[in-house]
């Protein structure tokens, strides 16, 4: 069974860094790409990041571009989001997120308050 387990979140002030991290079992994670994906207070899934099968090439929303950085662990099963110089309108609930066969995979989502 897919499992994805987020941690990391928390209350930060505006400038602030998280790390968020997203424990993977149940499937052969260094096998697939791997993403990162937000919902913010009132709106939408945004997509945020992904990051392909070894880590060798990886993609970011305009807004987040220069500020976050995704990295995986094949060892550990491990998908990670490095947040830096954060903002109040990154506040959300960050998931990740496997698409294994077609089908979405996510985990229970880990809140991200940016606030002073």
């Amino acid at each position: 069974e897919v499992h994805l387990a987020e941690s990391g979140g928390g209350l930060v002030q505006p400038g602030g860094s998280l790390r968020l991290s997203c424990a993977a079992s149940g499937f052969t994670f260094s096998s697939y790409v791997m993403s990162w994906v937000r919902q913010a207070p009132g709106k939408g899934l945004e997509w945020v990041s992904h990051i392909n099968y070894d880590g060798g090439r990886t993609f970011y929303a305009d807004s987040v571009k220069g500020r976050f950085s995704i990295s995986r662990d094949n060892g550990q099963n491990t998908v990670f989001l490095q947040m830096n110089t954060l903002k109040p309108e990154d506040t959300a609930v960050y998931y990740c997120n496997a698409r294994i066969l077609s089908r979405h995979y996510w985990g229970q989502g880990t809140q991200v308050t940016v606030s002073s």
